[in-house]
């Protein structure tokens, strides 16, 4: 009778579990009946540090690649490379003839089925702990071998090859270590554990199981900065010691209990056309791709991610090519090298407000805030004051250039602008969370140092103004007065920290704000085609184009200076359609102005061909594609996802602005973050909403329905 209760309760616990797995976002599961070539036809899964790209080939193995957020080699000064490459063969395989093949992902509990024959596969990456699961169940006793498959096996270009340590009887460790290098990357190593349950070693760098109905294969990777080898050695044995002694099923509810907490957090459900389930497809997927890489030691690399993968066949075409394209590479491969590119950077973070995910935000401030005592002391050194910049492009541990005032424009130098949006991004990230803490220890020594090194850098007009000389406006026009992106900036910024209650701040910055706000210059506006617009930069418009940007329309956004409920709407507006380059996807932010602009139809257009821009090498719906940087592209996604959201909502001071520029056509169900720890949820229908509930209930009296 004990036995009989003990295995209903034990059934109770699985319905359960299994209950809480089925949830609405498993509507937007992929699901691939078909084997893959190689790495461009795989799956991503990861735990926020640790990515794989997985996938299973024709002859019935699964491989993957293994990422991870601080795997820097040598290469190229630094490069974000692969940690390594395991297949994993069942005998006998029990897909190369099932009919009921499949390799799945599922979104809810963040895990990937492989399924056929009578056998499933799970594969996934804790999301708590930093191991990688592999796990067979089979209806008969199968075997299971794990293989290693290094790649970087001698010295390159000084680039020091990977090590594979004589294995011990049940398991296989290799790593990559920077040797004898003069970048802050040095003796930095990175590698991983297979470990597995009753297997020995095998020929070569593998390990085999014993015939057996259930297999478990477990990876551990680590990145450590170790003066020798054997020290990262002796601290990967002792993470692979502390996990062992893990419970794998609590360990596996934790995990899917992250998962749910996570998708329950926020949400945008499209319903409607075959388009609309493909915008929400996308916008869904990419939010899980930011889970999947954002909560690591650094923030998410724009030219690929840690989901980079590569072409050794070369089976598939170049977008536009009418022939087949000779590039095999690695998978360590990356265009636009190992360096972070703010304005590439911030695509991907913007929307993480607005979703809630307001922990995916923080490896990025670290990383930057990390940079403040080296590049405080280079503005020091160089220009004998006070405060630091963000350069544009930048590795992970910071630093900036000598400039001159006479010294060439070029697309990146005389740009000190990252560092007045990073501060916009940190006020919203505080006004979202009121976290106090944060407010102390991140955002003001970050915007104090921005503000400070524009106030002491640059000299004063005859009125007293501040006089931004030589500073580029953005990449699009080099070495002009007053950038509008800059003066916007500071526009935006300085009234949000003076409304900062006086006992969170000391009064030496807020006398420092309060002056900075008299002596600012007003942002640039002329005419263009006889209408009143905001202007790119001061002065006469003859500055040269060099990039396919519009400076001006940084006052709406990320500056929001100009916008819906704000002065000067049409001359916003119109600056909007006289603006230059009308581009989309990838990083263009044509979508982000026209949802601020209450244009509806317009926003609904370009993010329809952002969230659908899939690389067409490449076979996961959201891999993006390359544009102007490398496939898969993170700007794309996110960009898309930011312009949906503000499409349903936008949150500015005290106010929540619904449906600003919603097209009548879509139906949805929402849940999404404002201000001050508020969330709002409800059903979309023919431009109107039902089901609103806002929390907590006090909000409700702060939000506006509509564009007007």
């Amino acid at each position: 009778m004990k036995k009989l209760i003990v295995s209903t309760f034990l059934l109770m616990i699985v319905a359960f579990v299994d209950a809480q797995l089925k949830q609405p976002i498993d509507a937007y599961n992929i699901n691939w009946t078909d084997f893959s070539n190689d790495s461009q036809e795989s799956l991503p899964i990861g735990n926020g540090d640790i990515g794989l790209n997985v996938w299973t080939e024709k002859n019935g193995d699964i491989l993957f690649y293994i990422g991870k957020s601080d795997a820097w080699s040598e290469a190229n000064n630094t490069q974000l490379v692969k940690v390594g490459k395991v297949r994993v063969s069942l005998s006998p395989n029990p897909f190369t003839a099932a009919t009921d093949f499949s390799q799945s992902l599922h979104l809810g509990n963040g895990e990937i089925l492989i399924k056929g024959g009578g056998t499933t596969v799970r594969v996934w990456v804790d999301a708590n702990s930093p191991v990688i699961r592999v796990e067979s169940q089979s209806a008969q006793p199968t075997t299971m071998k794990v293989t290693l498959e290094p790649w970087r096996t001698t010295v390159v270009n000084k680039i020091s090859a990977d090590v594979v340590i004589p294995s011990v009887a049940s398991s296989i460790t290799w790593y990559h270590r920077n040797e004898n290098s003069l970048l802050p990357s040095n003796h930095l190593t990175f590698g991983a554990v297979i470990k597995g349950t009753k297997m020995t070693k095998g020929e070569g760098n593998n390990l085999v199981s014993e015939a057996q109905k259930n297999n478990r294969v477990s990876v551990y990777p680590l990145t450590a900065v170790t003066e020798s080898a054997k020290e990262w050695i002796n601290q990967v044995n002792a993470l692979v010691a502390n996990n062992e002694k893990v419970d794998v099923e609590k360990a596996r509810t934790a995990h899917q209990q992250w998962w749910t907490d996570f998708w329950n957090r926020s949400h945008i459900y499209l319903k409607g056309d075959t388009t609309a389930q493909k915008v929400a497809l996308g916008y869904n997927l990419q939010r899980y791709l930011d889970a999947c890489s954002s909560r690591g030691a650094y923030p998410i690399k724009f030219n690929g991610t840690i989901f980079n993968m590569d072409n050794p066949n070369n089976t598939k075409k170049e977008k536009g090519s009418k022939v087949e394209i000779p590039d095999p590479f690695d998978a360590d491969m990356r265009a636009w090298g190992g360096m972070y590119w703010f304005q590439n950077t911030r695509p991907m973070y913007w929307p993480m407000l607005a979703a809630g995910d307001y922990d995916l935000m923080l490896p990025l401030f670290k990383m930057y805030k990390g940079m403040l005592p080296r590049n405080s002391a280079n503005v020091k050194e160089f220009y004998g004051h006070d405060g630091a910049y963000f350069q544009e492009t930048a590795p992970f541990w910071g630093g900036i250039p000598h400039l001159t005032k006479e010294e060439k424009g070029v697309y990146t130098k005389h740009y000190y602008l990252p560092i007045l949006e990073l501060s916009t991004m940190m006020l919203d990230y505080y006004h979202h969370t009121n976290d106090n803490t944060f407010l102390k220890e991140t955002l003001l020594p970050v915007v104090n140092a921005g503000l400070t090194f524009y106030d002491q850098h640059w000299g004063r007009d005859a009125n007293g103004k501040l006089f931004l000389d030589s500073v580029n406006s953005i990449e699009m026009y080099w070495k002009v007065v007053n950038p509008t992106p800059d003066i916007a900036a500071l526009h935006f910024i300085i009234p949000q920290l003076l409304s900062i209650p006086t006992d969170l701040v000391d009064a030496k910055s807020r006398r420092l704000w309060e002056r900075m706000l008299q002596e600012l210059p007003e942002i640039p506006v002329g005419e263009k085609n006889g209408k009143k617009v905001i202007l790119p930069y001061a002065g006469p418009q003859t500055a040269p184009a060099h990039n396919t940007e519009n400076p001006e329309l940084y006052a709406i956004h990320p500056f929001r200076v100009y916008g819906l409920g704000k002065p000067d709407y049409d001359i916003a507006l119109n600056a909007y359609n006289e603006r230059g380059i009308k581009r989309t996807k990838c990083w263009h932010q044509d979508a982000l102005d026209e949802a601020y602009l209450g244009l509806a139809h317009e926003a609904q257009r370009d993010v329809i061909a952002t969230l659908i821009n899939k690389d067409p090498r490449l076979k996961f719906p959201a891999f993006w594609d390359k544009g102007h940087d490398y496939a898969p592209d993170a700007d794309n996604g996110g960009n898309g996802q930011h312009a949906l959201q503000l499409m349903l909502l936008q949150s500015e001071g005290t106010k929540i602005r619904l449906l600003p520029a919603w097209p009548k056509e879509w139906e949805a169900d929402f849940k999404l973050h404002a201000a001050s720890n508020t969330t709002v949820e409800g059903h979309v229908k023919d431009g109107k909403i039902t089901n609103l509930k806002v929390t907590p209930k006090s909000r409700e009296a702060d939000v506006v329905i509509g564009n007007n």
